[in-house]
């Protein structure tokens, strides 16, 4: 009778996923916003500590000025219309160089990942390779490159390299032998096994390396834009320290710092996008 009933009244509607709905979504919302304003209070006291340090007289405005200076200096650079065509130039770099370097390390790292004898050959000279300092590579890369724009995308890009390299061959040497033994068995192997079955084994670790490869791009920047550079935020930098301009050279790094945690988040954003469409 129960049964005659049920059958009657149509199936019954699937249970709801755990974590779907208004609802959740709002309280997930509401949570990354608490989160972000938790970073909040160390600014605000560094800017605190910034502004008595300099009303205590310690350092010399030139040595130091205050927090409003740096603003007038923002106001004066938006007025000349410089600050954005800087931002956009060492933006567009890191972009590129970002996407060549972890582009290079993925492959690489790919491989390595796959053939054991590649790791003990390529392994011990790309670990010494990525001990040269950032700034090592400048007069190289001026002799065999110019002075145009290739030499300073190729040195963020090899900023980008090797985070990604590390953390993907590091990765791939412990995926579970497990998923590989049952990708050959589905007749995986080369290129499709990679593809197929260990990057995605791997995605975690390796999304964490491309967010530690932009980190790096933006470090790497700067020296790239030693490279008689004419625009960008490394040559504010330096054109502030030559002309005594130490409020631009403090705008110049706070701008650094902004435009490198907003590229995090947004890299951030798309990590957590696409580990939830795998679960």
């Amino acid at each position: 009778m129960i049964g005659g009933e049920a059958d009657r009244a149509g199936p019954l509607p699937p249970p709801e996923r755990s974590g779907s709905g208004p609802a959740n979504s709002g309280t997930r919302r509401r949570r990354r916003l608490l989160h972000a304003a938790a970073g909040l209070p160390v600014p605000l006291a560094v800017l605190a500590i910034w502004q008595a340090v300099v009303a205590a007289e310690i350092y010399s405005p030139a040595q130091l000025p205050p927090p409003y200076d740096v603003l007038l200096a923002l106001r004066e650079l938006l007025a000349r219309g410089e600050l954005w065509h800087h931002v956009a130039i060492s933006s567009q770099r890191v972009v590129i160089g970002f996407l060549v370097g972890s582009g290079a390390g993925l492959a690489l790292g790919g491989l390595v990942g796959l053939s054991p004898l590649l790791r003990v050959l390529l392994g011990p000279t790309v670990q010494a390779l990525r001990a040269i300092p950032s700034l090592a590579w400048v007069p190289l890369l001026l002799l065999w490159l110019g002075i145009g724009e290739t030499p300073k995308v190729v040195l963020v890009a090899i900023g980008a390299f090797f985070p990604v390299y590390t953390t993907v061959a590091s990765a791939l040497a412990h995926v579970d032998p497990h998923f590989v033994e049952v990708g050959r068995a589905y007749g995986r192997s080369g290129v499709r096994l990679l593809g197929t079955v260990l990057l995605p084994a791997a995605t975690p670790p390796v999304l964490a390396g491309l967010r530690l490869a932009l980190a790096q791009s933006w470090l790497f920047l700067v020296a790239a834009e030693l490279i008689a550079s004419s625009m960008g935020l490394g040559f504010l930098l330096i054109d502030s320290q030559n002309t005594g301009r130490t409020d631009v050279i403090l705008l110049a790094i706070l701008l650094l710092a902004l435009l490198g945690k907003l590229s995090d988040t947004l890299l951030a954003v798309a990590e957590r996008r696409l580990l939830a469409n795998r679960t």
